[in-house]
């Protein structure tokens, strides 16, 4: 009789359980990306996406360096307009810069801050002419109206996506780590200076005295740099194509979701906000076999290991002399090595080092025998390197390496290299410290255990709030209203005058009376004697 009771009711409970699940619909999602590195990441997002059933639709540039036309996972549209990332550009510029760290003098230094925000500057104006050319195309906004697309994805390292999110009134959700000026914490999470490092300053959050007055010396400077060279750009744009009185900083605050692509085993703790979702390592995954010659090379190491070493998408080479340097140092290491370069081969090359145009990064980082990475210190390669708890070498070379490294030198997981001044000795003894000192490899193996134990793993994470997102149209109950705020209010600076100044006049109100009092009473006494 049980059984039979239990045979009518599961099929109740069953259907239950399955109504209780959130469920979305396939739902038609917008996908505005930055090319190069960002894309590489976007991309996990945009496959996750495509695997839950949903249709996407890629904006992507004629450039387009890594973002493809045709893919099984996305429909593109192209714009006719250069986005600023084809990859000559960026040969050149890295090219540059590698030469400059090189000089190592204090006009070198001036130089490559120069050449930095002149590189900004092109970047910005190529941009403002996609974003323009997109906006007067008035078959491509007629049509991305009318296929009423349910979410924008977008990354504010660029602000296409953004202005075109609130030119369509479209729930926005942010695959951020940086906005167009700065680290994404710092548009919309309350920042104390006095602990929260300024972006590219290489501080922690234990700051000497001076220390902090660089940081806030650097904030305003920066700040300043942003008024003057960013917002003009962009407060145009949204001056014409959303409305008067609208600012580009107000439009990238009001976005539903920030996917912020650490977490803070990567950062510093700080300030957050209830629409920030960390989402820090969701790119990084098992390793996989190896092919079976690399396998080989890597099993011919013995006891001794191997070490990895790429520089990510943009560092294909170094001038010869540092190829040179790294090489020798490599030779005279008992390890094998498998080093990504497109260089010209060094002369030093021993026999324990195999140079690839292309390698399986997070194989042979997960792999038992590598034993250190040599990296350039992107986020996408740094979080690979926590998550297989392996120990790096950094460069450090442009952008937010440094910075990246130096969050991972103050945990005691990482040794950086000066580049301007490295040579085979300086490169060899760095190398043997992370080898053979073990508190390295011990402390990154502590990080990987604490980043793996999350309940919901960061793409799973990721994915169901993007459709939470879809959902309710918005979350606007996660989002602040703090961005509609002057800056005055927001710091209560009028409030603070308020008070200051009634502070201020019951004082001298207070005053005038008792010395009127005091007055009248010596007045009379006068008067009386």
């Amino acid at each position: 009789m049980s059984g039979q009771v239990y045979l009518m009711l599961g099929p109740i409970f069953l259907t239950l359980l399955v109504t209780t699940v959130p469920v979305v619909q396939s739902g038609n999602v917008l996908v505005f990306p930055v090319d190069g590195s960002h894309w590489v990441n976007m991309n996990i997002l945009v496959k996750a996406l495509h695997t839950k059933g949903h249709n996407i639709t890629v904006i992507r540039m004629s450039d387009s360096w890594y973002i493809k036309e045709f893919s099984p996972h996305y429909t593109s549209i192209t714009l006719e307009s250069a986005g600023g990332f084809d990859e000559e550009f960026f040969k050149v510029f890295a090219t540059k810069l590698l030469n400059i760290l090189r000089d190592g003098s204090i006009w070198a230094r001036l130089n490559l801050e120069i050449k930095m925000w002149q590189s900004f500057s092109e970047m910005i104006e190529a941009e403002h002419d996609l974003i323009t050319n997109m906006f007067e195309n008035q078959q491509l906004m007629q049509s991305l109206k009318e296929t009423k697309y349910d979410l924008m994805l977008t990354d504010p390292a660029m602000y296409g996506g953004t202005i075109l999110a609130h030119y369509l009134k479209l729930p926005m959700v942010y695959n951020v780590r940086w906005t167009i000026y700065s680290e994404g914490h710092f548009a919309i999470a309350p920042s104390p200076l006095s602990y929260v490092p300024s972006p590219m300053m290489e501080l922690s959050d234990r700051m000497t005295f001076l220390e902090r007055v660089k940081n806030i010396v650097m904030y305003i400077i920066t700040e300043t740099q942003v008024a003057l060279m960013f917002a003009p750009y962009y407060n145009a744009l949204c001056e014409r194509y959303i409305g008067p009185g609208t600012s580009y900083f107000t439009l990238i605050q009001s976005a539903d979701l920030w996917l912020h692509r650490v977490d803070f085993i990567f950062e510093f703790p700080r300030p957050t906000m209830p629409n920030i979702v960390y989402m820090g390592g969701f790119q990084c995954k098992p390793p996989k076999p190896l092919p079976q010659d690399l396998e080989d090379f890597v099993q011919s190491s013995g006891d001794h290991g191997v070490i990895v070493m790429s520089l990510g998408t943009l560092i294909g080479q170094f001038p010869d002399a540092v190829a040179e340097a790294v090489a020798e140092a490599f030779a005279e290491l008992p390890q094998k090595v498998i080093w990504r370069y497109k260089g010209r081969r060094p002369s030093a090359l021993g026999n324990n080092t195999l140079i690839m145009d292309w390698i399986p990064q997070n194989d042979l980082l997960g792999h038992p025998k590598t034993r250190a990475f040599v990296a350039h210190g992107g986020t996408n390669g740094i979080q690979e390197a926590i998550y297989h708890g392996v120990p790096i070498i950094g460069f450090g070379l442009i952008f937010d390496q440094p910075d990246n490294l130096s969050k991972m030198r103050v945990k005691g997981v990482a040794k950086t290299v000066d580049f301007g001044t490295v040579d085979k000795n300086s490169f060899l003894e760095t190398v043997k410290e992370v080898l053979y000192d073990p508190s390295y490899r011990e402390n990154m193996q502590r990080l990987s255990r604490l980043h793996r134990d999350v309940p919901v793993k960061p793409l799973d994470n990721a994915i169901f709030w993007i459709e939470f997102v879809m959902r309710h149209k918005g979350a606007a109950h996660l989002r602040t209203e703090s961005y509609k705020m002057p800056w005055y209010s927001y710091h209560s600076v009028d409030v603070i005058l308020f008070l200051m100044s009634a502070v201020m006049l019951i004082t001298l109100t207070t005053y005038a009376l008792i010395r009127y009092l005091c007055c009248r009473i010596c007045l009379r006494k006068t008067k009386t004697s």
